[in-house]
């Protein structure tokens, strides 16, 4: 069974602002509510792996799949036979930012858990885009 879910936004930061809070991982709990804290062991490049821990203090593995600095990142997230990947990028829109993150869950129950992943995505970017507007 696989859930998707796609969000997207605008922000007059650059792209490159949005690039400096994704790439900190140490930022992602100022503007995902679902994020407590991230540890990555290594810089943010593609296979570096880490630790989640999500609101209630769920601690879940995860990996940077993709990473194309200043545009893309996709992390990986195993939860036993559940997999969530959420696909980030902006890119330039006038004289700011448009930034999509598409969620897909796979695994037994991925259509029931799915929106709860999900559920505070508006919130997330909302959050991502006044941080990057304020620099």
């Amino acid at each position: 069974m696989t859930f998707e879910h796609e969000e997207s936004a605008t922000t007059t930061a650059p792209p490159a602002a949005v690039w400096a809070l994704w790439s900190d991982v140490g930022s992602w709990h100022a503007w995902d509510p679902a994020v407590e804290a991230v540890a990555l062991e290594g810089r943010f490049a593609e296979g570096a792996a880490g630790t989640m821990t999500l609101a209630g203090g769920i601690e879940v593995p995860f990996t940077l799949e993709v990473v194309e600095p200043g545009a893309r990142y996709l992390d990986r997230l195993t939860m036993g036979e559940l997999v969530i990947e959420i696909d980030h990028v902006v890119r330039a829109d006038g004289d700011g930012a448009a930034v999509t993150v598409r969620t897909t869950i796979s695994g037994p129950g991925a259509a029931d858990i799915g929106p709860m992943v999900t559920r505070d995505a508006p919130v997330a970017l909302e959050r991502l885009a006044a941080l990057a507007e304020r620099g």
